[in-house]
């Protein structure tokens, strides 16, 4: 008797209140962003921000160079001069006769002023000081071309001629370089030329900074290929970067792609289920009650996922277990999440 009322009392005690609802147990997932940014990598090299082959605008023979390979010089500073003699002596000549046209001129000016000289030779005169005017000036110019200035701040990077040898016109003398932050050259093909609307950031790394990833800024894009079919990006280092790589290193430019096309998210599979012709998914509302939406699914995904273009957003809370067992506006409760000290869910 007293083994009969023990049993009573344990069922009692293990029995749920009466008119106590299961509520069915399920799985909850939040709806995620499909795919990650596409990356590309290409080669590069640092190019100088600004690099000029200095020339003479006249011919000659080079007399002086004033700066060595390497030398950093400043804006406006001399480089190299070529032997101004003759060029000094046309100046002088130019001079001397501009003096005596314009004092000629100036005489005759001042007749036709008083009425004493025709038209025919004021008009002479004035032709005459604007032509000499002209020749004066230029040979003028032609003296200070004997001298080459740098053009910014910067530095030599190579001498193509030493003294005593004649130059003619226009032909370089100095390569120099400006000192301002470099830039970095790449080439891409064009497959990813037409897609370039998607590039959204850039990156370099260097071999001599190990783990060390500089961001880039995209300055210019050629809308042209070269002889190998390659359009060629021009990238800028940060100023503030130290040290700054210098031109001729070799780098590998990573390129960040935004995903193309419109913004799409991925569910599990098993979050789906057919009601009638129509794909659905439940959605877990805040009171724990489910709604069933039609979704459109773009792909099926190797990984279990469902890539779905239509009718879910990122952050939404879906059921992704025991779909089939569940009806309109019924409440759920979701399945625990596993503690740190109950791996693998077995207790």
């Amino acid at each position: 008797m007293g083994m009969v009322c023990l049993l009573a009392c344990c069922c009692g005690c293990s029995g749920r209140p009466e008119g106590a609802v299961r509520l069915p147990i399920v799985r909850i997932d939040t709806v995620g962003v499909y795919g990650t940014p596409r990356t590309v990598q290409f080669p590069g090299c640092v190019r100088a921000a600004q690099e000029v082959n200095a020339a003479f605008k006249v011919g000659g023979t080079l007399r002086t160079i004033f700066a060595e390979e390497g030398e950093f010089v400043r804006r406006g500073a001399p480089l190299a001069a070529l032997d101004a003699r003759d060029y000094r002596l046309q100046a002088e000549a130019a001079e001397a006769e501009y003096k005596r046209v314009k004092a000629e001129a100036e005489r005759v000016m001042a007749l036709y002023a008083d009425g004493a000289a025709t038209p025919d030779a004021y008009d002479k005169a004035r032709y005459g000081l604007q032509q000499i005017t002209a020749k004066y000036e230029n040979s003028r110019n032609q003296l200070a071309d004997t001298e080459i200035r740098m053009p910014f701040d910067g530095y030599v990077q190579k001498r193509l001629f030493d003294p005593s040898t004649v130059v003619g016109a226009g032909m370089p003398v100095l390569t120099v370089v400006s000192a301002e932050a470099p830039e970095i050259e790449i080439n891409i093909p064009g497959s990813e030329y037409v897609r370039r609307s998607e590039f959204d950031g850039f990156e370099a790394a260097f071999d001599f900074w190990p783990g060390k990833r500089i961001p880039l800024r995209l300055r210019s894009i050629s809308p042209k290929a070269n002889a190998n079919q390659l359009y060629t990006l021009r990238l800028g280092v940060p100023a503030d970067l130290r040290p700054l790589p210098s031109p001729g290193m070799n780098t590998m430019v990573t390129i960040v792609c935004r995903p193309s096309g419109a913004a799409q998210v991925a569910v599990p599979a098993v979050a789906l289920f057919d009601d009638g012709d129509r794909t659905c998914v439940w959605i877990c509302r805040e009171d724990s009650t489910v709604v069933s939406r039609e979704v459109r699914v773009e792909r099926l995904q190797t990984g279990g996922e469902a890539v779905v273009g239509a009718g879910l957003a990122a952050g939404e809370r879906i059921v992704t277990s025991g779909v089939h067992r569940l009806r309109e506006g019924e409440k759920v409760a979701p399945l625990p999440g596993v503690t740190k000290t109950n791996v693998g869910g077995l207790l």
